[in-house]
């Protein structure tokens, strides 16, 4: 009797377990594991589970007297308007009524006008008037590898540049300073642009048949120093 009620109540617990709903484990795309506590292992990440995943080389630390090319690309505008007039009206009446003549060294007497009174009429108008007007575009563009002369302690570049280019009796000089920081410099192409470099210095001469062609003589040079007209 006794293992006969044992039957059943095994029997019984095996339906109750089959009416239950069972639950249901999917796969998950996340490569995050939930369960890292539960099992004792370290998150998934990107590099443990991707097949493509690539570690990227460190950027490369730019060392003393490394170059490091300079893309220059300043652009400057300037316009000016002005206009100046002054008037001027004068009217003078001089008259001399007395007057006094030296004998010696010592003696000072009256000097009677026997022409009668010195008198001076005079009337002075002037006009100035000026305007100017000014409007100005520069431009300048270039590439010029530049030399790491120093290294502040705080990391940033102390930067030095000289570039000569001749064809023919035409010459271009080039000079260039400034300073930058270590992390502007783009590690793929090593380039930097001129707008990142502080204290930025630019020389720029020319020299030839074209200089020639437009530069100002000394006359002009003095004339427009002085103005004097």
């Amino acid at each position: 009797m006794m293992k006969n009620a044992t039957t059943a109540g095994l029997l019984l617990a095996a339906g109750l377990g089959l009416l239950l709903p069972a639950t249901a484990a999917a796969q998950s795309s996340s490569l995050l594991r939930t369960d890292a506590a539960a099992t004792g292992k370290p998150p998934l990440t990107l590099q443990d589970g991707s097949w493509y995943y690539r570690r990227l080389p460190p950027p490369k630390k730019v060392e003393l007297h490394d170059l490091v090319t300079i893309r220059v690309d300043e652009t400057a505008q300037a316009i000016a308007e002005g206009e100046m007039e002054t008037r001027n009206s004068s009217l003078y009446n001089a008259i001399l009524s007395n007057w006094v003549f030296l004998e010696g060294l010592t003696a000072v007497r009256p000097n009677d006008m026997d022409d009668g009174s010195p008198q001076i009429t005079g009337q002075l108008n002037e006009l100035y008037r000026k305007e100017a007007e000014l409007e100005t575009g520069e431009s300048l563009k270039f590439r010029i590898t530049a030399k790491v002369v120093d290294i502040r302690p705080n990391g940033n570049l102390v930067l030095e540049a000289h570039k000569m280019v001749r064809n023919n009796h035409e010459v271009w000089e080039y000079s260039l300073t400034g300073i930058c920081r270590a992390e502007d410099v783009d590690p793929n192409t090593n380039t930097v642009l001129s707008e990142k470099v502080a204290d930025l210095s630019i020389f720029k001469r020319e020299r030839g048949h074209v200089r020639d062609g437009y530069r100002r003589g000394w006359f002009l040079r003095w004339f427009h120093t002085f103005n004097p007209f």
